[in-house]
């Protein structure tokens, strides 16, 4: 059970990520998150850390839009300490942003707001959207701190955020692949169990051309 849990999980990140990596479907993807009407792709400018492998950050994406630092991340399994990565990774984009100014200068460096965002469809029962903190972890409580960071968790399984799914197709056609999965999980090994669903969605008309494709490629990735 440990290990169809392990490959489902695998595959789900790389899927999401192969999903949305290009400017143009991440572009839908933040209209629809934040119900907006941006349409030109190349005032999006990707930023993700790709050799931040010490954090094992190869499956987030990074990038900035307007005066926007958005991360996005998609996660199988429930993780409280994600505002503690945030920070990590904010910190180093921030780093990479700055370290040719003058941070001692008197004038004020006016930085892009960060944004953090997870798209979570594990098996565990989660609301629709809920938020994890930083200070959450705080030994003496947040009282007295002076650092904070807020994560938007959205849970994009089959069912959940009815109205973000509608506004991204993809998206929703991502969450029904991954229950085809699921189901045939439950009485086929794995790859035979992710071969089922690739043919039934492609069937189904549920993201066809991508599966089509990229076939092998998401068989190759587990």
């Amino acid at each position: 059970m440990a290990e169809k849990l392990h490959v489902v999980r695998n595959q789900k990140d790389t899927v999401f990520r192969m999903l949305f990596r290009e400017k143009k479907e991440l572009l839908e993807l933040y209209n629809a998150l934040n119900d907006s009407a941006y349409n030109s792709p190349e005032d999006l400018t990707i930023c993700t850390l790709e050799n931040a492998i010490y954090m094992n950050f190869k499956n987030d994406i990074s990038f900035l839009l307007d005066s926007e630092l958005n991360l996005y991340e998609h996660q199988a399994s429930y993780n409280p300490n994600m505002p503690l990565r945030g920070l990590f990774y904010f910190s180093d984009l921030y780093k990479r942003f700055f370290h040719d100014r003058m941070i001692y200068s008197t004038r004020l460096l006016r930085i892009p707001t960060p944004v953090y965002v997870i798209f979570y469809n594990g098996e565990s029962r989660m609301p629709d959207t809920s938020v994890l903190k930083l200070s959450d972890a705080f030994m003496q409580g947040e009282d007295m701190a002076c650092l904070e960071v807020r994560v938007r968790i959205l849970n994009i399984n089959e069912g959940h955020n009815a109205e973000l799914m509608g506004r991204c197709r993809k998206l929703e056609e991502y969450a029904i692949f991954i229950g085809c999965v699921r189901e045939f999980m439950k009485s086929t090994e794995p790859e035979g169990a992710i071969r089922k669903a690739m043919e039934l969605c492609i069937e189904k008309g549920i993201l066809a051309v991508f599966l089509s494709q990229r076939r092998a490629e998401v068989m190759n990735a587990l």
